[in-house]
């Protein structure tokens, strides 16, 4: 059984065929999901998803590429919306200084704001970073988010920044990157990370693993990445389908 742990089935390039997504998730084992809702209409798409199947279960915050629209009442609006039991993390939120679109001082703030949210809520937060690790866990650490920790969603750093993050309380996340046979970090942090610290997802549509790699994603290709890992680490893919389903289920408080 697998956990995806990042999907975006609120994006409209599912819009045509959701079902049959879902059934080829379920034909290659993917027992759970957490869809990510990161703007008004994502997260609301990401609350209908999570009424209307039982396996998925949502993560919710604000994007630090749009930042600069994001009004308190938003995260008023978010605080209430976690009083639902299948909301499990707050996210993806953090920093993305490749996209100009929101000022690094506004993404900032937006930033502390939402894990502040977290410790208040006692919940885990997803971490978007793009280009600003340095300020990502300088905010982290200053904020106290190893209280809550949570997950570096599609990390692509060093094994030494892997490090840091897991003092923090933090789970290393892979997706289809560690697939691309020109991906050296990923497969370097697949080898370093403790299996019992690292978590699987698709982060689809995007990011679509080899031998995909450019068409749309979609959670069946999770498997792929559990495959991966498990090769690196020379280890059994059972072994890493089980310890990470086990992984996100301890992380996000979810029981049988």
């Amino acid at each position: 059984m697998l956990f995806d742990t990042h999907v975006h089935l609120n994006d409209e390039a599912f819009k045509e065929d959701l079902e049959e997504v879902i059934k080829r998730a379920q034909s290659v084992g993917v027992k759970n999901m957490v869809v990510v809702g990161f703007d008004r209409p994502t997260i609301k798409r990401a609350m209908e998803l999570i009424d209307q199947y039982e396996f998925l279960y949502a993560s919710i915050g604000w994007h630090p590429v749009d930042a600069v629209d994001m009004e308190d009442e938003d995260l008023v609006w978010i605080e209430q919306l976690t009083e639902h039991p299948k909301v499990v993390a707050i996210g993806e939120i953090g920093l993305d200084y490749h996209w100009d679109k929101s000022p690094k001082d506004i993404q900032q703030t937006v930033f502390r704001k939402q894990i502040q949210l977290a410790k208040k809520l006692s919940l885990p937060i997803i971490i978007h970073n793009r280009e600003a690790t340095e300020d990502c866990i300088q905010i982290l650490k200053e904020e106290g988010a190893e209280k809550v920790g949570g997950i570096m969603h599609c990390f692509s750093g060093s094994p030494e920044t892997a490090k840091e993050c897991l003092d923090m309380n933090f789970y290393i996340s892979l997706g289809g990157p560690v697939t691309f046979k020109n991906a050296k970090k990923p497969k370097e942090v697949a080898a370093e990370v403790p299996l019992e610290r690292l978590l699987i997802e698709t982060d689809c549509p995007y990011l679509a693993p080899h031998p995909h790699r450019g068409k749309r994603n979609e959670p069946s290709y999770v498997k792929l990445v559990a495959e991966q890992i498990a090769e690196i680490k020379g280890i059994s893919y059972d072994e890493v389908a089980k310890q990470t389903l086990l992984n996100a289920k301890h992380l996000f408080h979810i029981s049988d």
